[in-house]
Order: C-alpha cells, then sequence, then structure tokens
C-alpha cells in the first residue's frame, strides 16, 4: 500500500479551516513559505502546522521545468504563482517514489487543471474540484486575433491580449 503524502497550498491555509489529517504526511513548498509573514492569524496557523508535522519540501528543478511547460500547453502559466508551480512540481517528485502518492490539496482550478493534465490527484479544500480540463489560448479584444501561445501583447496591433477560454475536455 502507497503511503498518502498530501501537498498544501496557500488557498488551504488561508481557508481557515483546520487540516486533520492523520493518515499522512503534509508537505508544503519554500514558495508556499513564503507567502506569509510574521504576524497574523494565517502566519500563526501555518507555524501551528509546522510544529504538528508539516515539512517543507523543495521540488526538482525537472520537475519545476515539466509543470512550467505543461501550463504552457494548457494556457495556465499566466495564473499560476511560483509557489503554484513548486506545488504541482513537489507531487511530481512525490509520485517518482513507487511507496508514495501525492494528493494536492488547492482550491486554486489552475494548479488542478495542471495537475490533472499531469496525471496527479489533487482534492478542493472549500470548494469542489474542476470536472472538465481547460486550454486557454490569448485573445486580443482590439484586432479580435486568437493565438495559440500566451501573448500579453497583441504583436498584430500592439493591444493587451485577454486570455479566453479554447476548449473544455471531461475529465
Amino acid at each position: 500500500m502507497k503511503k498518502k503524502v498530501f501537498i498544501i497550498d496557500t488557498s488551504a491555509i488561508l481557508s481557515g479551516k483546520p487540516i486533520m489529517i492523520t493518515d499522512a504526511k503534509i508537505v508544503t513548498t519554500p514558495g508556499v513559505s513564503d507567502e506569509f509573514n510574521p504576524g497574523g492569524r494565517d502566519f500563526r496557523t501555518f507555524e501551528l502546522l509546522k510544529e504538528t508535522g508539516l515539512t517543507i519540501q523543495i521540488p526538482s528543478k525537472e520537475a519545476i521545468n515539466a509543470v512550467k511547460q505543461t501550463a504552457q500547453q494548457t494556457g495556465d502559466d499566466r495564473r499560476l504563482s511560483i509557489a503554484d508551480i513548486e506545488i504541482v512540481a513537489l507531487a511530481l517528485d512525490i509520485n517518482k517514489n513507487p511507496d508514495q502518492e501525492a494528493t494536492i490539496l488547492s482550491d486554486d482550478y489552475s494548479i488542478q487543471n495542471v495537475a490533472s493534465t499531469l496525471n496527479i490527484k489533487y482534492q478542493g479544500f472549500l470548494q469542489k474540484e474542476i470536472t472538465k480540463k481547460f486550454k486557454w489560448v490569448s485573445r486580443c479584444p482590439g484586432c479580435g486575433k486568437q493565438f495559440n501561445e500566451i501573448k500579453k501583447i497583441c504583436p498584430i496591433c500592439g493591444t493587451a491580449t485577454k486570455n479566453s477560454l479554447s476548449q473544455k475536455k471531461n475529465l
């Protein structure tokens, strides 16, 4: 039987809901740790989690690059922070160990979308999980041109582009 490892995202900590996991290891990344400033309720919650077993692990550069590449393919690269990328990358690293299975705890739909594409388990914390995979593209509101790769500025007319949903696929 594989050992369960839950990777918690900032959203799970900020929810204020107690994280009560007793039959698994709980980990997070340095990027998530950096999102909490000393003082305040959320910082104290994070410190309490560390005292009760939360560990901080650094994902490999290979896993980070794989997540960035996948996020570019899905169009989520504009939506993911460094901490978000680390969360998914850490899950990739953990899943390489045949004795462990990672599940990401996050309400962030972009994290869930990239995780789904990489066949990583995820679970919503306060919200339901995504039910479809999304593919985002850039669309220019000025000239109407659509770009499969994410562009911030339209190379045709110079207008700032917007994210647009290209396709949805059932999970």
